[in-house]
């Protein structure tokens, strides 16, 4: 199997488990939400400064049914991934000498 083979199936799976498996995903609030509430501390807790964007709660805005806006958010962060870790790479890779007698 070539390497281009390998990334695009690698790929492929990640883009269905980031859409489809966030389908199924729990409703109920992390950890940290449980545990204030039950706590009795939630309605002290701020917004962040980030809550009014895109991609905010693991949802994307604009798109009204719930479990189709967490697969879209996660097709999304697999993409912002793919991109950040593609360009990171292409960065720190080695280069070989433009002159090499080797």
């Amino acid at each position: 199997m070539t390497n281009r083979r390998f990334f695009a199936i690698a790929l492929l799976v990640s883009l269905l488990v980031a859409g489809v498996a966030s389908y199924y995903a729990s409703a109920h609030p992390d950890g940290l939400e449980y545990v204030a509430e039950q706590t009795g501390f939630i309605d002290s807790a701020e917004d962040s400064p980030t809550s009014e964007s895109p991609l905010a709660d693991y949802q994307t805005s604009g798109v009204d049914d719930a479990r189709i806006s967490g697969g879209v958010a996660g097709v999304v962060g697999v993409v912002v991934m793919l991109v950040l870790s593609t360009g990171l790479f292409w960065v720190v890779r080695r280069r070989e000498p433009a002159d090499s007698d080797a």
